[in-house]
C-alpha cells in the first residue's frame, strides 16, 4: 500500500457524494467518497493511500485522459516476477509502488530512471490516516 502525505484544500458535496481535493508537494490530487468523518475539513493533514494494483503507469502520454490524479514520477526499481512486475516510483520524498503485468513492463520498455506518470483513479484514493484535526 502506497502512502502519500497531503493537506485537504477543498471539499465539494452533492447529496451523499464528496469530492475532496488535496495538495501533496505542490500537486493536486482528488478523491471521491460517499462518507466523510467530521474531522475531515479544509486544512486537515492526512496520509492518503492507494493499492499498488490501482496505480497505472503511462510513458510518453501526449493526449488528454480522464484520470485527474497524474503524478510525475521516476522509476527507482523494477522487480520482475513470472507474471507481475513491482515498480517503485519516486515522487518528491514519497515512494509509490505500482504492480502491473510483466508483459506490459516489457512492452513499454520500462527501465530504472525512466520518467513516467502515475495515474490514480479518484475512486481508488482514500484517506488512510488523519494526522491532525
Amino acid at each position: 500500500m502506497s502512502s502519500i502525505p497531503a493537506t485537504i484544500t477543498e471539499i465539494q458535496n452533492c447529496d451523499n457524494l464528496h469530492l475532496v481535493k488535496f495538495d501533496t508537494h505542490g500537486q493536486t490530487l482528488c478523491m471521491m467518497s460517499l462518507e466523510l468523518h467530521e474531522t475531515i475539513q479544509v486544512g486537515t493533514k492526512v496520509n492518503l493511500a492507494v493499492k499498488p494494483t490501482h496505480i497505472t503507469i503511462a510513458k510518453n502520454l501526449n493526449d488528454a485522459i480522464s484520470c485527474a490524479n497524474q503524478l510525475q514520477t521516476t522509476i527507482d526499481s523494477i522487480d520482475n516476477g513470472k507474471l507481475l512486475s513491482s515498480i517503485k516510483l519516486h515522487f518528491s520524498d514519497t515512494t509509490l509502488e505500482a504492480i502491473i503485468t510483466q508483459e506490459q513492463t516489457q512492452k513499454m520498455q520500462l527501465t530504472t530512471k525512466d520518467h513516467v506518470i502515475a495515474l490514480i483513479p479518484e475512486s481508488e484514493l482514500f484517506i488512510k490516516e488523519v494526522l491532525d484535526g
